[in-house]
């Protein structure tokens, strides 16, 4: 009876706390301490020149077009990514301007869609989460109905025992999932600000 004491009261305290959801109404499923921020706005993370059609074009340049790709993945260093962006540049001021330009607005949808997919992603573990703990709060009620009861069922018991025991593992390694993708949005707006700073520079 010890070891199921113990089962419940780590099940109880994952199950009614394991997650820490987000305050605002809006994002219900929204499972990580960091503030949801559905977009990341261009003026947020870029200071140079006005982007105008840049948005809508930057695919119809081959060169814009194949560096985005190479340059957008987290496992380039900045370092790196500073010299892919310095070979691309030109002499001219009007086409570093334009190229930088190009290049930022392809960073930005990349990156932006990138991280809209992961944070939905995030939300559809929250709710799994959030199912998952009702269901290991219910499998805890009826335990504690068989415990009150005259006669109990031990087998029943021990059942019931051994599934909140398995739930709570599971439970438990997805929220250590959680708490490390909640960090990838993060990751993205850092290295998209980088990107950008590296582009500006490189214009200027």
């Amino acid at each position: 009876m010890r070891r199921l004491s113990n089962v419940l009261a780590v099940a109880i305290g994952l199950a009614t706390g394991g997650l820490s959801w987000a305050a605002d109404p809006r994002y219900p499923d929204w499972p990580c301490v960091q503030a949801k921020v559905p977009e990341i706005s261009v003026a947020a993370v870029w200071s140079g020149p006005p982007l105008d059609d840049a948005e809508k074009t930057w695919m119809n340049d081959p060169r814009v077009k194949d560096l985005v790709p190479r340059l957008a993945p987290r496992r380039v260093s900045i370092e790196d990514a500073k010299k892919i962006i310095t070979d691309f540049m030109a002499e001219n001021a009007v086409e570093r301007e334009e190229r930088g330009t190009l290049l930022f607005a392809g960073l930005f949808e990349r990156l932006n869609r990138e991280r809209t997919e992961i944070m939905s992603g995030i939300e559809r573990l929250g709710r799994r989460q959030k199912e998952f703990a009702e269901k290991i709060r219910s499998d805890i009620s009826e335990l504690h109905k068989l415990q009150d009861t005259a006669n109990p069922d031990e087998a029943r018991l021990r059942e019931i025992s051994n599934q909140v025991e398995w739930s709570t593992r599971i439970f438990e390694d997805r929220r250590r999932t959680v708490r490390y993708v909640c960090e990838v949005p993060t990751l993205i707006e850092q290295r998209l600000f980088a990107l950008s700073r590296a582009l500006q520079q490189a214009i200027e």
